[in-house]
């Protein structure tokens, strides 16, 4: 008999509940489609061990997360379950039925539930599996054959996860319910119904406070120096969030109390009124989602920025098949050679010197006039700090203790190899050879530089700049490189030496792997080779890599195919587990919303029905229905948008300035939005359609 009820009743939540149910399904396919990576992730066996742990990392974390907002999500929902079907708890009681009874009733219709949701969500999760398997493979290039496979490890693991939050949200109701009486559970159900207006003309004195504090975040994000200061201020972010909630309540309150000349526009006192109580019985609970939505909306920017990098500038990273450098000016690259001509491949080589002329003006001016380096390496007066710019140049592997240059006749046949157009030098003339992403701010940059010809006498005119793609983290120069004429080099001393490789067919993945083991064999070597080589390393040049200092790589050995495939699998390490912890967010704080309406339809019922009976026709109330729903999901939506949109803009606006995307600050915020609000339609068209037939239904 309890099995057949728990059953019926458990029929009877899906209807009444299809939204929340809906989510869980969708939460435990995302969740078995990730976990899936722990254990079936066929990529791994094509990327290092290194690569593959990040992406296991990251998705560990992003479960993490996933986990803590899910156990609050279904905690939140049992305990409104119980709220709601209070009363029918206390009728079961007055017909005699034990409390230990109820509970278990209550528990097994909630672990039926979980069950449909976790069947369904797991047969929808082997499909998005497929799914997301094709887009991680289309991102490092490789093709991906469909082929469904259900592995017991990840089955297991999101059993296990769904199963400890679910069982964690139960277990607390079951507490809760064992101390409630039969009273309790008949006032259950209304104790939200009235608004505590108590201190309202103190309390509405926290919204204009709470304005005035984002406004204050807004001016200052960018002023923040340090770690403490941000904390500060993050908690002070935190509170405001969820006072502003308190004091919205406490205006509406204050302004129908004082009888505004707003109330009386149309049916604006009744909607007034139910948003005032919304707010107030459930101002904690807006606070949480405000806060979800913020993450989800930097977590969703965030990844389509990495996303933009991987698209438009990764590519550029290493324009050449194949380069190596060497501090060794004799080097002949033989045993590179060696293992590149095994693999079968027939490239053609082009090797190279890359010069110096002892001087730091060049590394003065990129240090003094770049953006990423703002004052750091100028005086007061604006003038360069000459102890400052030395001690780093002597310390840090950013740009090499003496300016670098290349000559023209080099230049030219590099960029052919690339196929650019070659580009005619005067003797007298020089080029600056920059990344792309630097080129406006170095526009000044040729008539500063004072640099002489082959005889010393005459200085050479700056004949313009260049920002084709060129290989700039550390081999040919670190960010630029002046092109000078050839006979120009016989006064420069040569600074290390440079191989280029170009190959017409596929270049294997194991290429990039067969070189770098190449540095790690000295750790074979005996202890006296290895203390000269340590020895060595201290005074010899290192490898340098310029300003980039969000996503950035260089190495001794460069293959283009590897290297690429290799950071878009790192790239979507990030990308994927911001989306899924933006998408999830989203979908849990948009459940709640869905469910305190809808369930509180039934109670507007009534309400409706008086307003249709003092005059209101159909379409008057479905457009009061339509702006009580509005107003209820934009409020939280839109205080999201306002404080992550300062964040993000800030984020971005950098990211665009240090990577070189060819985009527009803001476009990740309005791309952001429109993901966002795009699952916001959604479920506000479920939410409205479902909440108009309940009230209709009255009506008729």
């Amino acid at each position: 008999m309890l099995n057949k009820l728990a059953f019926r009743n458990m029929k009877r939540s899906i209807r009444d509940y299809l939204v929340y149910i809906l989510t869980m399904t969708v939460v435990t396919a995302l969740m078995y489609s990730f976990n899936s990576l722990f254990f079936q992730n066929e990529l791994a066996t094509y990327f290092s061990l290194e690569d593959v742990d990040m992406m296991s990392v990251m998705i560990g974390l992003a479960t993490f997360f996933i986990l803590l907002i899910v156990a609050w999500l279904t905690g939140y929902m049992v305990r409104f379950m119980l709220e709601k079907r209070s009363t029918e708890f206390g009728i079961y009681l007055l017909l005699g039925m034990k409390r230990k009874t109820v509970s278990r009733l209550y528990i097994r219709e909630n672990i039926l539930l979980g069950c449909v949701a976790f069947l369904l969500g797991c047969v929808l999760g082997v499909l998005l599996q497929q799914i997301l398997f094709t887009v991680m493979f289309s991102m490092v290039r490789m093709e991906y054959h469909l082929h469904i496979s259900i592995n017991h490890r990840t089955v297991i693991m999101t059993l296990l996860c769904y199963a400890g939050c679910y069982l964690l949200a139960l277990f607390r109701c079951r507490h809760k319910f064992r101390k409630m009486n039969i009273q309790a559970l008949m006032n259950a159900k209304r104790q939200n119904e009235e608004i505590w207006e108590k201190h309202e003309g103190v309390k509405r004195l926290i919204l204009p406070l709470s304005v005035l504090f984002i406004l204050l975040f807004w001016t200052v994000l960018g002023m923040l120096r340090n770690a403490l200061e941000i904390l500060l201020f993050l908690v002070g972010l935190v509170l405001t969030i969820y006072l502003f909630y308190t004091g919205l309540s406490a205006w509406i309150i204050c302004y129908v109390r004082r009888k505004g000349s707003g109330i009386y526009r149309g049916q604006n006192l009744f909607l007034l009124r139910q948003f005032a109580s919304k707010i107030r019985t459930m101002q904690f609970t807006l606070g949480t989602l405000t806060s979800l939505f913020t993450l989800a909306l930097m977590g969703a920017s965030i990844a389509l920025m990495f996303s933009a990098y991987e698209n438009t500038v990764l590519d550029d990273k290493f324009p050449f098949d194949i380069q190596m450098f060497s501090t060794d000016l004799e080097d002949g690259f033989e045993d590179e050679k060696a293992i590149i001509d095994a693999l079968g491949l027939e490239p053609q080589y082009y090797s190279y010197h890359i010069y110096t002329d002892q001087e730091i003006q060049a590394n003065t001016w990129i240090l003094t006039h770049l953006s990423a380096w703002g004052d750091m390496y100028r005086n007061g007066d604006g003038t360069p700090n000459m102890p400052k710019i030395k001690k780093m140049l002597s310390s840090e592997n950013i740009y090499y203790p003496r300016d670098t240059y290349m000559g023209i006749s080099d230049f030219n046949y590099l960029r052919t190899m690339l196929g650019y157009d070659e580009i005619p030098l005067a003797p007298g003339e020089y080029l600056v050879q920059i990344k792309p992403r630097l080129y406006k701010e170095v526009q000044k940059i040729g008539k500063d530089l004072q640099i002489a010809d082959a005889s010393g006498q005459n200085l050479l005119a700056c004949a313009g700049i260049v920002a084709d793609p060129f290989s700039q983290d550390g081999h040919n120069g670190a960010d630029y490189i002046l092109v000078v004429p050839d006979a120009v080099l016989e006064r420069m001393t040569p600074y290390y030496t440079e191989l280029v490789a170009h190959v017409d067919e596929e270049i294997p993945m194991e290429l990039q792997d067969s070189l770098d083991a190449l540095e790690e064999e000295e750790l074979e070597l005996p202890l006296s080779y290895m203390l000269y080589y340590m020895e060595k390393e201290e005074t010899e040049m290192q490898l340098c890599m310029g300003s980039d200092n969000i996503i950035s790589y260089a190495g001794t050995y460069l293959v283009r195919d590897s290297l690429i495939s290799m950071l878009e699998y790192i790239l979507g390490s990030m990308i994927i587990p911001l989306f899924y912890i933006g998408l999830v967010f989203v979908c849990v704080a948009m459940t709640v919303l869905s469910v305190q309406q809808l369930s509180d339809s039934a109670k507007y019922k009534f309400r409706y029905d008086v307003l249709a009976k003092l005059g209101l026709d159909r379409r008057q109330i479905c457009g009061l229905i339509l702006k009580q729903l509005a107003a209820y999901y934009l409020c939280p939506a839109l205080l999201a948008v306002v404080i992550s949109g300062k964040m993000i803009l800030f984020v971005s606006s950098r990211f665009v300035d240090l990577t070189g995307v060819p985009a527009a600050a803001g476009r990740f915020f309005l791309e952001s939005i429109v993901l966002f609000f795009g699952i916001y339609l959604v479920y506000f068209i479920v939410t409205y359609v479902g909440f108009r037939r309940n009230v209709e239904e009255k009506n008729r």
